[in-house]
């Protein structure tokens, strides 16, 4: 049987105390352990993006990161953007309006990447290039990414004249 480490891990504000193998990692952890199943697995390489989680603020892939690495750390996740109603937040409301969002499997890593950039930036400085440079590791095969650009500039940046 493998060794099991106790780990504590504060996910979306509620602190989980389990024991896993060192090789767990943070998805499986999330999605396995504490049934929050909105981080999707994608490559399973750290590639695509699907799996971003925010980790003590700053954007990680929970497919090469381990749980264990995760021990005494702030965890969020998708399930945390929208409101406790489900009302959506602005970036998940923005993506809707602007079709950003096709099958859905990407949309949580999107989401997570983007409320980085809305923390990194309040001001809503962010353009176009820079954008498309921040999402440049969130792979979509839907949307063909305007969607999602045209979102981003409307929440985190000069809104698109093209959709208002």
């Amino acid at each position: 049987m493998p060794e099991l480490y106790p780990i504590n891990i504060n996910v979306n504000g509620k602190t989980y105390e389990r024991s896993v193998e060192a090789r767990m990692h943070l998805a499986d952890f999330l999605r396995q352990e504490i049934n929050l199943t909105g981080t999707h697995i994608g490559c399973e390489h750290g590639v695509c993006g699907a799996c971003t989680v925010l980790v003590d603020g700053a954007s990680v892939r929970a497919c090469i990161m381990l749980a264990l690495q995760a021990n005494g750390r702030n965890v969020e996740t998708i399930e945390s953007v929208a409101a406790f109603d489900g009302t959506l937040n602005p970036i998940q409301a923005a993506l809707s309006k602007h079709h950003g969002l096709q099958c859905g499997y990407c949309t949580p890593g999107i989401v997570m990447t983007m409320t980085e950039m809305q923390r990194e930036r309040a001001d809503g400085s962010w353009n176009e290039n820079e954008i498309r440079t921040a999402l440049s590791g969130n792979l979509c095969r839907c949307t063909g990414y305007q969607g999602i650009i045209d979102a981003a500039l409307e929440v985190l940046g000069t809104s698109n004249p093209r959709h208002d």
